[in-house]
């Protein structure tokens, strides 16, 4: 078990090289898609300043604030996806039977899984991320302590795990259910659009379920009140953030769970 851990980065590497060298063979094209993906991605900004443009705050945050809310969302859903995202695919596999492939191959199914038409282009969202954030910072007076720079780069680890979990989560229930990878998207990419707005306006009952039981709210939210000092809903302590890689960690043993007792029950289709 120990030696299967170990080798599986390299296992890992080598599986998105080869789909990384695949889609570069046409640099124009891949040029074309990540701008593309860039300047969709951008629109969902652009939204939020033209919102700015008619009110001065949004649940108690300013432009600048938002930005920060927004890019860190953004850019933790961006990273997910890029190394994860491909496991979704999992229903459509099991459907066509090409599963089957992934238990007969030396590398685990979930490596093989989660690197399954690795797309470079998806640094776009992240990419987008990181140009909202500069913008943020450069509008934000924040008193930057050690404390809050730690929490703010944890934050962004933390945050792309429980994006992570939760699409394996999604992948994992898909061998119950074939057809429900939109459910998953509900919690991934709807939990992105989410979570890039203030969790307060939606009311306390959406608070309690992103806290307690989809953790979305330690994705981004708790950590980015903490940085910005800005008061905790439900009357939860300050430091609420903090506990984002423990929440993180959680989600990976979920997770890992999941997708065992998946495989476990996986009988293929005798295709």
């Amino acid at each position: 078990m120990v030696d299967r851990v170990l080798r599986a980065p390299a296992q890992y590497w080598m599986l998105i090289m080869m789909w990384v060298r695949s889609s570069m063979a046409y640099p124009a094209s891949f040029v074309v898609m990540l701008f593309s993906s860039m300047v969709l991605m951008v629109m969902d900004f652009v939204a939020i300043v033209l919102m700015f443009s008619h009110i001065s705050s949004f649940g108690g945050f300013s432009l600048a604030e938002m930005g920060l809310l927004y890019a860190t969302a953004s850019m933790t859903l961006g990273i997910a996806d890029l190394f994860t995202g491909s496991i979704e695919r999992v229903g459509e596999r099991i459907r066509s039977g090409t599963f089957d492939a992934y238990l007969i191959r030396p590398v685990p199914a979930f490596l093989q899984a989660a690197a399954d038409g690795f797309a470079l282009r998806r640094l776009g969202r992240p990419v987008q991320a990181l140009v909202v954030m500069v913008f943020s910072f450069g509008r934000l007076d924040i008193d930057w302590t050690v404390a809050r720079g730690i929490m703010l780069a944890v934050s962004i680890v933390a945050g792309s795990v429980i994006f992570a979990a939760i699409f394996v989560l999604g992948a994992a229930f898909q061998f119950l259910s074939v057809d429900s990878a939109e459910l998953a998207n509900s919690f991934t990419y709807g939990g992105q659009t989410l979570t890039q707005y203030p969790l307060a306006v939606f009311g306390k009952e959406i608070v309690r379920a992103v806290t307690f039981v989809v953790p979305l709210a330690f994705v981004n939210y708790y950590p980015v009140l903490f940085v910005l000092g800005k008061p905790v809903p439900l009357g939860l302590p300050s430091w609420i953030g903090l506990l984002s890689p423990v929440v993180a960690v959680v989600m990976v043993a979920l997770a890992s769970l999941a997708w065992r007792g998946g495989l476990r029950r996986y009988r293929s289709t005798g295709s």
